[in-house]
Parts: structure tokens; C-alpha cells; sequence
């Protein structure tokens, strides 16, 4: 009865412990029996812990509440040690959508046995809304950028998140369009099944037809079964068709159709196939163009560019470099688990200088090289690609343009009145501006990028 008793505080003061914390806290079995759900859980998704305890957390909840990532959607589970860190968006019982964090782990016994997983995820929802509302956030579901265009993105993506219409992203190559088209997808309903990407330009025009839409067996020599194409495997989940334009005619009709229909033919069947597939599109190329000189059909392009995202390239954001430097440094250190160089302001200069051709992509290889050639603790202009680093010499203090804005700046500080009339004098050239600031071009984006006042001046030169 002792023992009994015991057990009863102990159940107690676990859930009173639990109910407490300002995370909300699930746990379920290998089978996906919710056995855990306590009030800060409850007050994140508005369901009742009477309602879920005891029940499939699938069935419940309509869908994996860990999102497309859940380790129990097969009959077996992907048995995981690490930690899980990663965010979903989550349907509320009223239907509101909520942008959460989560991090899941195994619950394991003393015998080593996997006994389930336990979640604890909080609520971002306004705390990103308000970034987005001030334009301080500097990173959305896996995208970097503090920059004007890049906040009115992260607003685009949260938005049309909430809705199925297709989506085209266009852009330079190297600006990230399938790493936009990834987060839609992770924050929206269909986040729950596969993202399927598919490069259209990749695909011998033989076979095109087939990779997408599947075929029966005997559709052709060599078709000994029957195989599933790319909209098939996308089922509840997203398509992306990167590199669209590069589809030929024949099978933009099929895609049309389907489009309008939500049913296609497997290559060699008769059978209409239907499918729930959102449809996410990219391109470095204009499409209208491609539309003008009749290599795209019209009907389809408006199809497609329902909701459109264009993506800056990196020499219009180079207020993000170092922001994106930073990252991709992290990054590396992370996957090769070790310490890394810092980036001596002389480099950054030499990287705000170069216009970027391969835009964000560019820059991670050049960080990547960067790293690797480094001997020292910070990384140099002669750590540089070849082809990045021109050999500058680092910039000098240059007289300063009037006595009250000397007498407000102080060695490596600076104030939005002085940046403001430095940006006035040289009509908006910012590496003239660091000139006669008497600091780095470096020293001189960061301040930007920090500054939203300064930045819009500057734009407005």
C-alpha cells in the first residue's frame, strides 16, 4: 500500500512538474498512444488532455503531429539517438495555424529498448508575425536574410503556406528556389507528405513523361512493370518542378490538363490517376519571354504563376553577406566538428566588393574553399578563390567631409546621421561612404543591416 502510494505522488508530481513548464510537452508510445500531453500543450493546439490521452497520435490529431518528419508513419519506426530540432506548422482544433518548434527525442529504457519518443514545442507564431511586421527577423525556416526583399519573402511564404495555389519562384541561379520552395512546403498543410523535387532540364526528353506521371507494365521496351512517376510519389505532399521551362511542349499539355483536372494517364494506361498534389514551380529563366518566343504555352504559365516569388540576386542584398558568411561558417563547423576561421574584415571587404554571378551558392563554396586553405585563425584575402579575391589593398581612413560629423563618430562606431550625410555626399555609393566614414565597407553593411532607418535612406539615394 506504501508502494502504492508512493507511486500515486510520484504520477502526481511528475504531471504537476510537466503542467508548469511554459513548453508544451507529448509523448507517445512506438505504437503512437499519446501518453503525456500536459496544459501548455492544451493551450498550443486547443485540444483537451482527456480528449488525446490513450488515443493514436495520427488518428487524433488527423496527421503526424511531428510533422513530415515523424520517425512512426510506417509500420516500423525509424528507430533515431539523436535528437530531433525542427520546425512544423500545426492546425490548431479551431483551425488556426500555429508555427511551432519542435524537438523530439527517444524515450529509451535501461535495456537500451526504443519506448517511444517525447516532443516538447513552443509557439512562434506571433514572435515570428512581429519580426516580420518590423523587419527584424533574420532567418525563416532555413532561409537567411535581414534584407527589405528578403522580409517581404518570408511574409510571401507564410502567407501562401495557408493556401494550395500553385507557386512559381523565379530567380538567378544560386538564389535558393528550391530552398523557398522547402519551406512552403514544410509550413503548410502538405508538410506532412514527401517534397518530391524534380529537374526538369535533368531528364532526357525521352523519358519525361514517364518520370512524372509513372507507366504500366509493356508501355515500352524495357517497361517490365509498373512504376510510379514523381506526381504519384508526391501524393499529400509537394511536386517541385525546378527548372519548368525546360519541359517540352507534349508535356506541358499533360501538365496543363492535370492542372486542371487533378487527373493524368500513366504512359501506356487508360485509367485516369488522381492525385492531391501541390504544385510548386521555379525557373531562371522568364517564363513570359519563353511564352513570347513560343517555347512555353500561355495557358500553362498562368496556370502556374498563380502566386509568384521572385528572388533577389545576392548583389542586391549584400547587406546579407555577412549575415550569410556567418552561417554558412557556423555550418561548417557543425559538419566537420571542428573550430573554424573566423573572417578577417580585409576579406569581408574583398567578398562585399565582388558581384556574385552564382549568388548564395557562390558564396557557401568560396566559404567552404575559404576554410579549407586557411592555416591561421582568421581567414585573409589570400585565403580567397583566385577569381574572388582582386588583390585589393585594405581601405584607408580618408579625411572626413565636415567637423560635426567628425566630432560624432568615434574609431569604429557609427551613427545614423553620419552615415546618412556620408551616403548623401557620395550619392548612395556605399564603398565611397565607408571611405569617408573612416571605416571597413564591411563595418559599414553591418551598421546597415542593423539600422532600418539608414537602410531605407540609402535606398531612397
Amino acid at each position: 500500500m506504501k508502494n502504492f502510494t508512493h507511486s500515486l505522488l510520484d504520477r502526481d508530481n511528475l504531471n504537476l512538474v510537466l503542467d508548469n513548464l511554459k513548453l508544451g510537452i507529448i509523448a507517445h508510445t512506438t505504437e503512437r498512444i499519446i501518453t503525456v500531453f500536459n496544459k501548455e500543450a492544451e493551450k498550443i493546439t486547443g485540444y483537451k488532455k482527456e480528449e488525446v490521452l490513450g488515443k493514436d497520435c495520427h488518428n487524433i490529431f488527423n496527421a503526424p503531429f511531428c510533422g513530415s518528419k515523424c520517425s512512426f508513419c510506417n509500420d516500423t519506426p525509424d528507430l533515431f539517438s539523436d535528437t530531433k530540432e525542427y520546425p512544423i506548422t500545426f492546425v490548431t482544433r479551431t483551425g488556426d495555424t500555429r508555427h511551432l518548434e519542435m524537438t523530439v527525442s527517444a524515450i529509451i529504457d535501461n535495456d537500451g529498448v526504443l519506448k517511444g519518443v517525447i516532443a516538447s514545442f513552443r509557439d512562434l507564431t506571433e514572435s515570428i508575425n512581429l519580426s516580420l511586421k518590423t523587419e527584424t527577423l533574420s532567418s525563416f525556416n532555413g532561409i537567411i536574410g535581414k534584407d527589405s526583399t528578403m522580409q517581404e519573402i518570408f511574409r510571401q511564404i507564410r502567407d501562401v503556406a495557408l493556401y494550395s495555389y500553385p507557386v512559381h519562384v523565379s530567380g538567378e541561379t544560386g538564389t535558393g528556389k528550391e530552398r523557398v520552395a522547402n519551406a512552403i512546403h514544410d509550413i503548410s498543410a502538405y508538410g506532412n507528405g514527401a517534397f518530391v523535387p524534380v529537374n526538369c532540364g535533368a531528364i532526357p526528353e525521352g523519358i519525361v513523361e514517364s518520370e512524372l506521371f509513372g507507366h504500366v507494365k509493356g508501355a515500352f521496351t524495357g517497361a517490365v512493370k509498373e512504376r510510379k512517376g514523381r506526381f504519384e510519389l508526391a501524393h499529400k505532399g509537394t511536386l517541385f518542378l525546378d527548372e519548368v521551362a525546360e519541359l517540352p511542349l507534349k508535356i506541358q499539355v499533360k501538365l496543363l490538363r492535370f492542372l486542371q483536372e487533378g487527373t493524368f494517364e500513366k504512359v501506356g494506361g487508360e485509367k485516369k490517376v488522381s492525385v492531391d498534389v501541390r504544385i510548386i514551380s521555379a525557373a531562371n529563366k522568364n517564363l513570359k519571354d519563353e511564352v513570347r518566343a513560343g517555347r512555353f504555352r500561355e495557358d500553362l504559365y498562368y496556370r502556374l504563376n498563380v502566386i509568384p516569388i521572385s528572388l533577389p540576386p545576392l548583389r542586391q542584398r549584400k547587406t546579407d553577406i555577412p549575415l550569410l558568411a556567418a552561417h554558412f561558417l557556423k555550418q561548417a563547423e557543425l559538419e566537420n566538428n571542428n573550430a573554424v576561421p573566423a573572417l578577417a574584415d580585409e576579406a569581408m571587404n574583398v567578398l562585399l566588393d565582388y558581384d556574385w554571378p552564382g549568388n548564395v551558392r557562390e558564396l557557401k563554396n568560396v566559404i567552404q574553399f575559404s576554410v579549407v586553405r586557411c592555416r591561421g585563425k582568421k581567414i585573409l584575402p589570400s585565403d580567397l578563390p583566385p577569381e574572388i579575391n582582386r588583390g585589393e589593398a585594405p581601405l584607408t581612413p580618408a579625411h572626413r567631409f565636415s567637423n560635426d560629423t567628425e566630432a560624432s563618430l568615434t574609431k569604429g562606431k557609427l551613427d545614423a546621421a553620419s552615415v546618412k550625410a556620408a551616403l548623401t555626399k557620395t550619392g548612395g555609393n556605399k564603398s565611397k561612404a565607408a571611405r569617408v566614414l573612416g571605416v571597413g565597407r564591411a563595418t559599414l553593411y553591418r551598421f546597415l543591416s542593423n539600422n532600418t532607418d539608414a537602410m531605407e535612406f540609402s535606398r531612397r539615394l
